[in-house]
C-alpha cells in the first residue's frame, strides 16, 4: 500500500482526448483473454502482455498498471436453448450464436480513491482500437445540414431529463431519437430483421415536417472526434455564428475561434435529416440541445451510432464460402501458419502480408534478427504509430506460432475444461499495423475494399521510407530490379532510359490463347443457345487460356511510341520501343493486367486463365545494352525542352471580363481549359474562385496538363492529383492516362521520352541480384546461362472489380501449397495457379 501511495504522482486520470489501449498489447497480439491477461500503463495508457510489461517498466519506469484478465465461463451441458422470436442472429430474441461468455478480473487488490477513479475511467472509456476502426469505416464524410442551420425550435416548455428515456408512443427504451424542433422522443425505424424501433420518429416527421433528430445515447463530448475531422477541417465562430471550412479562403478570420469542445458532439452524435434522408452534421447541436435543458458535455455515449452498427454487421460477414469449394482441407497450425482476422474488407492487406512475410528478406529483418524487445527499445514513446515496431509485431505474430493454435468452436457447448479443441484458429487482428501503414493514404485508411497491387506498392514505398539511409536494413530491396527501355528513332539513332521497379506488370495477349478452337466452338454454341433462349451453365463456359511465357514476351516485344520528340529530327515522330531487365531481384512479383477499360470507359475484368508453370527462366528478358554500331540521339537543347506557351484566347477573355470577372482570372480560365470556349472557361472559373493561387501571376511555363481532360478523368471517379499525374505521364492522352492509372508501371509516357539522350543513369545504389548479393546496375546476357525462378506465392482476386470481392493467398511452404483465407490457414489441394492476380517468384540460382 505504501509503495502504491509513493507512485501515485505517476498515475494519471485519462482525459477524453487520451488514446487508451485496453484490448490489445501494443507490441504483441496478447489480449485480456491471453494467458496472463493485459497490463495497462496507468501513465501512458498503453497496453502490454505479460511478456512485454517488464520491458515497458525498464524503459519508462512506470510502475503502476491496471491488470485485466478475462477467463471463459464454464457452460453447462444441459443449458436450455432459448426459443427464437425474431428472424435474426445474435440479437435479443434472435437465434443464439453461442458466443462464449467471459469473466473479467482486475488485479489491483487495495485501491485508494484516486487510483480507483483512474481505473474506472479507463474501464469506462472506449478503446482507441475500436474508435479508429469505426472512424475508418465511416465511408462518407457527413455534410452540414441546411435544415439544422435554419432550425426553428418550438418554445413549448419541454424539458428533457438526462436519462430514463422512453418512446412517447410505445414502450421502446432503445434506439430513441429526439426531434430537435419540438423535443418529442420517439423510436427509430424497424430493421429488416424485425429489431429496432416501430417507425414512430419517421412517422412524426411525415405528420409535422419537423426535419432533424438526434439519436439519444450517441451524444458525447469525446474530443477524439477532432482526429476524424482532420487537419483540413476546422470550426470557427464569428459574430455568434458557427461556420465550417474545408481549406477554403475565408474573408472574415478576425474572430477565429476553434471550438474543439463541440467538435466531438458534432461528429460522434448521430444526427439525421429526414428531408435529406441521411446522417448529417449539426454545427449548432450544443445550442439545440441546451434549448431542451440538455448539457451535452455531461452526456456519455451508451448506444451505437449508425457507423458503429454498420461496422459490426460488416465485420460479422461470413467469408467461409470464398475458398476452394467442396473440398475438405486440413487446417494447419504452428510457426508461419497464423491467419489474419478480417477487419472488414481487409482481405487485400491480409493476402499481401502473408506473402510478404513468407520471404526470407522480411522474415530476417523483422523476426530472425530483431526480437520484440529490441524493436520496442528502439521505438518512440508511442510504439503504436511506428511502422518498424508494428512490422516487428506483425512478423512475430505471424511467424512465432504463438497465436496459431487450435481453438474450441463457438458451437462447443460442453464443459470447457473437458472440451476437445476443434481444429480452427482465431487468427490475429492487424489493427495497429493497418492504422500505421494507412495513415498517409486516404483510401487504405477507410474500411472499403482496395486493390492488392496498389497496397503492395504503397507498402514497399513506406518500408523504403522508414529505412531511408540504411539500405542494409531495407528488406524492400529484395523486390527491386532495373528496367532498361530502348527507343529507336526513324533517323536510326537510339536512346536508352532506365528505371527501378518492384513489380513487373504484364498485359495479357488474348490473341495468343492456346485454346482458340474450343473458344470458337463455345461462342458458336452459345450464340445458338441465345437464339433459343437457353442459358449456358457455369460448367460449360470456356475461357481463354494464355501462357505466362507469352505474357512475359509481350513485355519485351516491340511497340510503337507516338509523339516521341526526336532531338535528331527536331520533330515529334513515332518511335519503336523495346524493354528488358538490367538486374534480377530475389523475389519477382508479376502483376496480371486483368482490369481493362471497355468502350464507354467502363472498367472490366478479363475472364481469362493464365497457364503458370512452377518454374520460369527469364534470361531472354535481359537487356542487351548499347550495341556496337549504334548511335545515340543527341542531348536535347534548351529550345527542345521548352514547349510552346499556351496563350489565352482574347475573345474568351473579353467575353468573361464583360460579365464582371477579373481579367487575370479570365486568362487563367481560358488557359486551363485550352481555350475550349466561354462556357468551359466560366465553369472552370466558378469552381476555382476560392483557389489559394487564383491571384498569382500566370506562370511563364507551359500548361502541361489540359484541365478539361483532368475534369474528364475526375468525372470517372479518379482523384484530381492522380488524373494530372496520369495525363502528364501519358502525354495528355486520356485513354493512355486511364490505362496508366490502372497499370502505372507499364505505360510508356511520351512526355517522359521527349528528353532523348544517351544512356541515363538510375539510382547509384546497387540492386540485389538474388540471394541478397549486390549486382552492378547493368547486367547482360553474357553473364547468365539461366535465370530461374520458382513460383512461391499467389494472390487471387474473386469479384468483378478490385474495389469489391475478396482476396486470398496461396503460398508454397515446406513443400506443400497452403491457402491463407483471412484467419483460416489450410492445406491447399488445388491451388488456383491459373487464376492469380499477383504471382510471386523466388529466384533459384542465388
Amino acid at each position: 500500500m505504501e509503495l502504491l501511495r509513493a507512485n501515485l504522482p505517476r498515475v494519471r486520470i485519462p482525459e477524453p482526448t487520451n488514446r487508451i489501449y485496453k484490448h490489445e498489447c501494443c507490441i504483441s497480439f496478447d489480449t485480456p483473454k491471453s494467458e496472463g491477461g493485459l497490463y495497462i500503463d496507468m501513465n501512458t495508457f498503453l497496453a502490454f502482455g505479460k511478456d512485454c510489461v517488464g520491458w515497458n517498466f525498464e524503459k519508462t519506469g512506470n510502475p503502476v498498471y491496471l491488470h485485466i484478465r478475462q477467463t471463459r465461463k464454464l457452460v453447462c451441458e444441459d443449458r436450455p436453448l432459448k426459443k427464437p422470436t425474431l428472424l435474426a442472429i445474435g440479437v435479443d430474441g434472435g437465434f443464439d450464436n453461442n458466443e462464449p461468455e467471459y469473466e473479467e478480473t482486475r488485479n489491483i487488490a487495495i485501491l485508494p480513491d484516486y487510483v480507483r477513479l483512474a481505473v474506472d475511467a479507463i474501464l469506462m472509456a472506449e478503446g482507441a482500437e475500436r474508435k479508429e476502426q469505426v472512424a475508418s469505416w465511416t465511408a462518407d464524410k457527413k455534410h452540414i445540414s441546411e435544415y439544422a442551420l435554419n432550425l426553428q425550435q418550438l418554445g413549448n416548455g419541454v424539458f428533457i431529463h438526462p436519462s430514463g428515456w422512453k418512446c412517447a408512443k410505445c414502450d421502446k427504451t432503445e434506439n430513441l431519437w429526439l426531434n430537435l424542433t419540438d423535443g418529442m422522443i420517439l423510436c427509430g425505424r424497424s430493421n429488416w430483421d424485425g429489431s429496432g424501433g416501430n417507425n414512430h420518429a419517421i412517422e412524426h416527421f411525415k405528420e409535422t415536417g419537423y426535419p432533424v433528430a438526434v439519436k439519444l445515447g450517441t451524444i458525447t463530448a469525446d474530443l477524439d472526434a477532432a482526429e476524424v475531422v482532420g487537419s483540413f477541417t476546422v470550426m470557427y465562430m464569428s459574430q455568434g455564428i458557427v461556420f465550417w471550412t474545408d481549406d477554403r479562403r475565408t474573408e472574415d478570420k478576425q474572430n477565429l475561434l476553434i471550438v474543439l469542445s463541440k467538435i466531438g458532439a458534432l461528429l460522434l452524435s448521430d444526427v439525421f435529416s429526414y428531408p435529406e434522408d441521411e446522417s448529417v452534421l449539426d454545427p449548432l447541436l450544443a445550442q439545440h440541445l441546451a434549448f431542451f435543458g440538455i448539457d451535452f458535455s455531461s452526456l456519455r455515449k451508451t448506444e451505437m451510432t449508425t457507423a458503429e452498427r454498420e461496422l459490426d454487421q460488416n465485420t460479422n460477414f461470413d467469408w467461409n464460402r470464398i475458398q476452394e469449394s467442396g473440398q475438405e482441407m486440413e487446417p494447419l497450425f504452428g510457426p508461419g501458419y497464423t491467419g489474419l482476422v478480417n477487419l472488414g474488407n481487409s482481405c487485400y492487406l491480409a493476402a499481401t502480408m502473408q506473402v510478404v512475410f513468407s520471404t526470407r528478406s522480411f522474415c530476417s529483418r523483422y523476426y530472425m534478427t530483431q526480437s520484440l524487445k529490441k524493436a520496442f527499445e528502439a521505438a518512440p514513446a508511442d510504439p503504436t504509430v511506428d511502422l518498424n515496431t508494428q512490422l516487428a509485431k506483425l512478423a512475430h505474430g505471424l511467424l512465432s506460432g504463438k497465436y496459431s493454435v487450435p481453438a474450441p468452436e463457438k458451437e462447443d457447448t460442453t464443459n470447457v475444461a473437458n472440451a476437445t479443441p476443434i481444429a480452427k484458429q482465431e487468427g490475429i487482428p492487424p489493427r495497429m499495423f493497418k492504422g500505421v501503414i494507412a495513415a498517409s493514404h486516404p483510401e487504405f485508411s477507410t474500411m472499403r475494399q482496395q486493390d492488392a497491387l496498389e497496397f503492395f506498392l504503397h507498402f514497399i514505398d513506406q518500408v523504403e521510407r522508414v529505412n531511408a539511409g540504411k539500405p542494409e536494413f531495407d528488406p524492400s530491396t529484395s523486390f527491386k530490379f532495373g528496367i532498361e527501355e530502348r527507343l529507336l528513332c526513324p533517323s536510326g539513332k537510339v536512346a536508352y532510359n532506365r528505371r527501378h521497379d518492384c513489380i513487373l506488370s504484364l498485359s495479357i495477349p488474348l490473341h495468343l490463347a492456346i485454346n482458340k478452337g474450343e473458344l470458337e466452338a463455345f461462342h458458336k454454341s452459345k450464340g445458338e443457345r441465345d437464339t433459343q433462349g437457353k442459358e449456358v451453365s457455369a460448367d460449360e463456359i470456356v475461357r481463354p487460356r494464355v501462357r505466362l511465357v507469352d505474357c512475359l514476351r509481350s513485355f519485351v516485344a516491340e511497340e510503337e511510341v507516338h509523339d516521341f520528340y526526336s532531338t535528331e529530327l527536331k520533330a515529334k515522330v513515332t518511335a519503336t520501343k523495346t524493354a528488358g531487365l538490367i538486374s534480377f531481384p530475389d523475389y519477382l512479383v508479376l502483376h496480371m493486367r486483368k482490369f481493362v477499360m471497355e468502350a464507354g470507359w467502363v472498367p472490366k475484368k478479363l475472364d481469362v486463365y493464365i497457364d503458370v508453370p512452377d518454374t520460369i527462366d527469364i534470361s531472354d528478358m535481359c537487356s542487351k545494352g548499347i550495341q556496337p554500331g549504334e548511335e545515340l540521339l543527341p542531348e536535347p537543347a534548351a529550345e527542345d525542352m521548352a514547349e510552346p506557351k499556351l496563350l489565352a484566347d482574347d475573345d474568351i477573355v473579353s467575353q468573361l471580363v464583360s460579365m464582371g470577372f477579373n481579367n487575370l482570372h479570365c486568362q487563367k480560365a481560358a488557359i486551363n481549359t485550352s481555350n475550349a470556349g466561354v462556357e468551359e472557361a466560366m465553369n472552370w472559373l466558378l469552381s476555382h474562385m476560392d483557389d489559394a493561387d487564383i491571384d498569382a501571376p500566370i506562370s511563364q511555363e507551359a500548361q502541361s496538363v489540359d484541365q478539361s481532360k483532368v475534369d474528364t478523368l475526375v468525372s470517372f471517379g479518379f482523384q484530381e492529383d492522380v488524373a494530372r499525374k496520369a495525363l502528364k505521364a501519358s502525354g495528355g492522352d486520356i485513354e493512355k492516362a486511364t490505362d496508366w492509372i490502372f497499370n502505372p508501371t507499364n505505360v510508356s509516357s511520351s512526355s517522359d521520352m521527349d528528353v532523348s539522350s544517351s544512356t541515363t543513369s538510375i539510382a547509384d545504389s546497387p540492386l540485389p541480384d538474388g540471394g541478397g548479393g549486390q549486382c552492378p546496375v547493368v547486367l547482360y546476357n553474357a553473364f547468365y546461362d539461366a535465370i530461374a525462378y520458382r513460383l512461391m506465392g499467389i494472390v487471387s482476386h474473386m469479384g468483378t472489380s478490385t474495389q469489391c470481392g475478396h482476396y486470398v493467398a496461396h503460398i508454397n511452404k515446406d513443400g506443400q501449397w497452403v491457402i491463407f483465407n483471412d484467419e483460416k490457414v489450410r492445406v491447399s489441394k488445388n491451388p488456383p495457379k491459373d487464376m492469380g492476380y499477383l504471382y510471386v517468384f523466388e529466384r533459384l540460382n542465388s
